[in-house]
């Protein structure tokens, strides 16, 4: 459902279109409709977005928005990103408020995925 003034949709760039959606549907489940040979189009279940065809990574070290996932599940979660093809940049870490880590996806994207404070 569209919403004024709230999120609707992100692009973000791919080098191999291919090989980003092998990754998320692998890790995520997400679903993709391909809109020609430079761009497909996801959707994760609540937020829909893109990929086009480009070079260039985002990342923050080159201050690009970081995209966080959330899981119920962190470690698992972890091991699911590095068995479909990503690339741990920071691994699970405490932060005020939870856990969380930072992957790549294979064309070099930076994404973080965060999770409540453990329990102890």
């Amino acid at each position: 459902m569209n919403a004024h003034g709230k999120i609707n949709y992100i692009e973000l760039p791919a080098a191999d279109i291919d090989a980003v959606k092998g990754f998320f549907t692998k890790a995520f489940g997400w679903s993709f409709t391909d809109y020609g040979a430079d761009y497909t189009a996801f959707s994760d279940g609540v937020l829909d977005g893109g990929f086009y065809r480009a070079e260039l990574s985002s990342t923050v070290a080159n201050g690009s928005a970081l995209v966080v996932f959330y899981s119920e599940t962190l470690e698992e979660t972890r091991n699911t990103v590095v068995l479909s093809g990503g690339t741990i940049l920071k691994e699970i870490y405490d932060f005020p408020g939870g856990r969380r880590f930072h992957f790549a996806d294979p064309n070099g994207n930076e994404y973080a995925v965060w999770s409540e404070p453990a329990k102890t």
